[in-house]
């Protein structure tokens, strides 16, 4: 896998767009990002996961996933190694970050529309 495959994959999730943070391709769904290509120059797509989701992947696939260095991975942000990836790892990972970006949408929404009529 490469970046070309990463890019065709995210956006094939269910309203997934391209955009950009900080000058690198990220990939967003209702306007919040759910994965990059921050890291594509040493060969990395970037997930945007739970910690316990990045602990599950790297412990069941340590050659293809692996924390972001530093405070980035301690936040649960994970590197999935591209040329080590199937198609079918690839896709799962990013449909578990996809998927999670959803429910965090989703969640976020309810939220904000209870505070709004708490405050009424």
């Amino acid at each position: 896998m490469n970046a070309d495959d990463f890019r065709r994959i995210a956006l094939s999730l269910e309203g997934a767009e391209e955009s950009s943070h900080m000058g690198a391709a990220d990939f967003r769904v209702r306007g919040r990002i759910f994965a990059t290509l921050a890291s594509q120059d040493e060969g990395y797509g970037n997930l945007m996961l739970t910690l316990e989701q990045q602990a599950d992947f790297v412990r069941e696939l340590p050659d293809i996933f692996l924390p972001i260095h530093g405070g980035w991975g301690r936040m649960s942000m994970t590197h999935i190694r591209l040329a080590k990836a199937t198609e079918d790892v690839l896709a799962g990972a990013l449909r578990t970050a996809w998927q999670l970006r959803m429910e965090k949408n989703t969640r976020t929404k309810a939220e904000k529309k209870r505070a709004s009529r708490l405050s009424s």
